[in-house]
């Protein structure tokens, strides 16, 4: 018989214009850890008792909770967003390179857990959201952009729409553009987190990359956005991925553009998926 505990602990982090973002910690019964997320509420919601939708924005492979409100080009741009929409805005923290999934190797490494058990639960406890999949919605950047589909395509009670910025589509590191040392870097830590037998090939993806799930994606019909930069190192896996969900007949908006593997992408990337994911969002 044991007891879980979740703590929380409540900082300002920015207070752009009038909205307001807090710095939430969460301790994970599953990984036995803490984690932080960020958590901006627009001006609305000091002043009233009413219930919001939530946007759940994912950070890359090397990133922290506070990426999405310290790197970008445009200072207070997630507050300004949470003002425009009036909704909530959460920017989780997670593991370097741990793809959002859970690991069958490591306790250490069980992020899908966390995000869809323990820390969705706890925001809808400590603020005034609207808890249901109708109101809710995941976008990110690279590592988060897969975190974004692949949680939605095994979750699809969770979120209603999803989008990847520069995403991750395939985690089998030969479709990257990137030097060998760095490939060989991710394609030994996919290793320890996921094992030395998974297939990479197509048509049997292994279940723990976003090109595996299509078959779920089609079937939970969520909303997608998926766009990349023409000069990304990751271009020909989002590009793999369209593919596959036109092949597969699965609704979707993609959208390629100038641009690469930046900041000054993402900051202008998340306008985008903000004005796409807001026509779905129910805020009755």
């Amino acid at each position: 018989m044991f007891r879980t505990l979740l703590i929380l602990v409540f900082c300002p982090l920015v207070v752009f214009g009038q909205a307001k973002t807090d710095t939430m910690e969460v301790y994970s019964p599953a990984m036995k850890k803490s984690l932080r997320a960020a958590v901006t509420t627009p001006s609305t919601y000091q002043a009233g008792q009413q219930r919001y939708p939530v946007l759940y924005l994912l950070h890359g492979g090397s990133g922290a909770f506070s990426d999405w409100h310290r790197k970008v080009t445009d200072p207070g741009l997630v507050e300004r967003m949470a003002e425009q929409y009036d909704l909530i805005i959460v920017t989780p923290g997670v593991g370097p390179a741990s793809y959002y999934y859970d690991s069958p190797l490591l306790d250490s490494v069980q992020y899908e857990t966390y995000l869809t058990g323990e820390l969705i639960p706890q925001v809808d406890k400590s603020y005034r959201t609207l808890a249901r999949k109708e109101s809710r919605a995941i976008t990110g950047l690279s590592m988060g952009g897969h975190g974004s589909i692949t949680l939605s395509a095994k979750h699809p009670d969770l979120f209603v729409a999803a989008g990847s910025m520069s995403g991750v589509m395939n985690i089998d590191t030969r479709m990257w553009n990137v030097p060998e040392d760095f490939r060989k870097l991710r394609r030994d830590a996919q290793k320890a987190m996921l094992g030395a037998d998974l297939s990479y090939d197509a048509p049997a993806f292994n279940p723990y990359t976003a090109v595996g799930l299509v078959d779920q994606i089609k079937t939970n019909g969520l909303a997608l956005i998926i766009d990349c930069g023409v000069d990304d190192f990751l271009i020909e896996t989002n590009r793999q991925m369209h593919q596959l969900l036109l092949e597969n007949g699965v609704p979707h908006e993609y959208i390629e553009r100038p641009g690469a593997h930046t900041w000054q992408y993402w900051t202008e990337a998340l306008p985008v998926h903000m004005l796409f994911i807001d026509k779905y969002l129910n805020r009755d």
